[in-house]
């Protein structure tokens, strides 16, 4: 993990995202005394099976639910640029929303959702998040940096470079985070996700496993894992 006390940006195409994916290690650079801020791109609003649920009610459960489960975490702040669950598009507007906060949070490091597709790494399956993560790199690099990319931004945008930026990775990842100290605070902020969350303890044992799984290799009884990028220039 990076050894400076600087900012982090957590960026997620949905509510319950950071939590599920990377919740110990969010939980983990809290307790390090890192500021943390969530940028959450869609409203969460299709993530339902119960049929007498509608997408206008759904969005503001989603968006509470967020704020809680970030709270349990440590997270400082969460954003919301409301896009349309399941309809992200790499649009001007998007590269310039995300442009925007990583301006305004100027943060030294960010996660985000990987932008690959491969059918054994089951957050790459979701759509929104392969496009999530295409953007936050085209903005992390070389929109937010460069004070000619979205103009409208200044002066109140200043540029900003990112130093560091973790993808989530469940394949044979790069870097893989001790998180047996900040397990039961990831349960426990997943748990604020009660709308996704039907039965929790099966939720629970797949949730373990996988962190357990992941953290096998270095000897760690739970870890997270994430490809590690150094971001140039």
């Amino acid at each position: 993990m990076t050894s400076a006390n600087g900012r982090v940006m957590v960026v997620a195409a949905h509510p319950d995202d950071p939590e599920f994916l990377a919740g110990g290690t969010v939980a983990r650079l809290a307790k390090e005394g890192r500021e943390i801020t969530y940028v959450i791109v869609t409203n969460g609003n299709k993530g339902s099976s119960d049929r007498g649920m509608t997408s206008e009610q759904l969005g503001p459960i989603r968006a509470e639910e967020q704020r809680r489960a970030a709270r349990v975490l440590g997270v400082e702040r969460v954003e919301f640029l409301g896009c349309e669950d399941g309809e992200v598009e790499d649009t001007r507007n998007l590269r310039r929303d995300i442009t925007r906060e990583i301006r305004r949070w100027r943060p030294e490091l960010i996660i985000t959702l990987n932008p690959h597709r491969t059918y054994t790494n089951f957050p790459g399956w979701h759509r929104d998040h392969r496009i999530t993560g295409r953007v936050v790199l085209d903005c992390v690099y070389p929109l937010a940096r460069d004070h000619l990319s979205f103009p409208e931004l200044l002066p109140e945008y200043e540029p900003h470079k990112v130093r560091e930026v973790y993808l989530i990775q469940w394949e044979q990842p790069r870097l893989v985070i001790d998180i047996t100290d900040t397990m039961e605070l990831k349960l426990e902020a997943i748990r604020c996700h009660a709308s996704q969350v039907g039965d929790f303890k099966t939720v629970e044992a797949r949730m373990r496993n996988r962190a357990a799984a992941l953290g096998k290799e270095k000897g760690y009884l739970f870890a997270e894992g994430f490809d590690h990028i150094t971001v140039p220039g």
